[in-house]
């Protein structure tokens, strides 16, 4: 093997031979020195290196990322750029946190909007006995991220989609609208939450005759529409005062109008809805203003329920929608004169009189004039022992856990033997 032999990279390929035989530790200096160096690594010139002037036979060009600069210092070429925009891989999605600024300004987002009105509006159905605490939290929450004018405009259209778009929640949502037209903080120039919703109310209003001539599903939506309109007029108040809100009086009118002008079942059952909801005062608002109108639309009615060739059911709503208007929406007044009731004017006078029963379990009461003899001593007795004597008067009692006095026994048996005995003679 041989006696020289390295391990380290790059041994033995430069081992010159000398001319002569060598001796000892000359041998291994002349080795080592005249090695060749190690071959450097196939990446850039290390700094230091290629800060280094060329010499006068090097006639390589300097590295691109190491061209010195104009005034002396390093300058080292690179595309990153530190205000490139965040990287983010294609599976990421970014979700944007309520509080921080979209391309609008707002420092909140439409889609948490919807989803903000949406949880709240499901609340509301689940609870509405707690209506008043809810809305108190839910406006708070609002004036908080409602900043702008976008974003009350998106609330409003969020709010009137749900109340005319879910079964049955057309009251609530009247009242939801009501709570913040008084308590939203913000009133941009394009107006208030009020002045936006019923903005938004009078676009479908225009449409109405559009409404009429498209398929159900527009049909249905129009409907929604005319009911949540009556809900906002009963609950709609103006601020400071209690009045409603006028303006809807006449749109009303006119929307039972069209409606009576296209007579088919959906429009019918449409109309005995809004009336039997608002028909007492709406006549009574009328009547202020000197109109007839009820009068005109019942006249309508009774027509088309005689005449117009429609359902049995829808028929049948619309005279039951008469017969309530008749007997004047159901209102009853008590400003009649307060009479006495006597036996003989009042058929229920005896309604909360006691009922007893005789020994062979016939009932009787004041009413019956063959025992009014028998009832009267009943009362009697009952006025003078009232603690012992039962309602059919003619057995007593006492609870098992109270123990009474044998002398008490005695009196009270004598006492009840006495009573029938004087009752026997009484009949005899």
């Amino acid at each position: 093997m041989n006696e020289h032999f390295d391990r380290a990279p790059g041994a033995g390929r430069g081992t010159l031979k000398a001319d002569g035989p060598l001796e000892g530790g000359d041998a291994a200096r002349f080795t080592f020195s005249q090695r060749e160096p190690l071959r450097q690594p196939r990446t850039s010139p290390s700094l230091l290196e290629s800060s280094c002037p060329a010499g006068p036979g090097d006639s390589r060009p300097p590295h691109p990322d190491q061209i010195p600069a104009s005034d002396g210092t390093l300058a080292i070429g690179s595309t990153l750029s530190a205000e490139a925009k965040e990287f983010y891989p294609l599976s990421y999605t970014l979700v944007q946190e309520p509080g921080q600024e979209d391309d609008s300004g707002s420092y909140y987002s439409g889609e948490w909007l919807a989803e903000l009105v949406q949880e709240f509006v499901g609340q509301l159905e689940a609870s509405p006995g707690t209506f008043d605490l809810d809305m108190e939290n839910f406006t708070a929450t609002l004036n908080e991220c409602i900043t702008t004018e976008e974003t009350l405009q998106e609330l409003v259209r969020l709010i009137y989609l749900q109340a005319t778009s879910i079964p049955n929640f057309a009251y609530t949502g009247a009242r939801l609208c009501n709570y913040l037209s008084h308590h939203l903080a913000i009133s941009p120039s394009s107006g208030n939450f009020r002045q936006l919703l019923l903005k938004r109310c009078h676009t479908e209003y225009k449409a109405r005759d559009e409404a009429m001539k498209g398929n159900e599903e527009v049909q249905k939506a129009f409907h929604s529409y005319v009911l949540f309109l009556g809900e906002l007029y009963l609950n709609l108040e103006i601020r400071g005062s209690q009045k409603r809100a006028m303006v809807l009086l006449p749109a009303l009118k006119d929307l039972v109008h069209t409606l009576l002008n296209n007579p088919v079942d959906g429009n019918l059952v449409c109309i005995v809805k809004l009336l039997k909801l608002t028909g007492s005062v709406l006549e009574d608002d009328w009547k202020e203003n000197g109109e007839t109108t009820m009068d005109d639309l019942i006249t309508k009615i009774r027509s088309i329920q005689l005449d117009v060739s429609c359902s049995r059911d829808v028929k049948e709503m619309l005279l039951s929608l008469l017969e309530l208007r008749s007997s004047n929406w159901g209102r009853v007044y008590s400003g009649s004169a307060v009479v006495e009731a006597t036996p003989d004017n009042d058929p229920n006078y005896f309604m909360n009189e006691p009922t007893f029963y005789t020994a062979d379990g016939t009932p009787f009461t004041a009413a019956d004039p063959e025992y009014s003899e028998h009832y009267q001593d009943i009362l009697d007795r009952e006025a003078y022992c009232p603690d012992v004597c039962e309602e059919n008067g003619t057995e007593g009692y006492y609870e098992e856990e109270d123990e009474m006095d044998p002398e008490m026994v005695e009196a009270y048996e004598k006492f009840c033997l006495e009573s029938e005995e004087a009752m026997r003679r009484r009949r005899q």
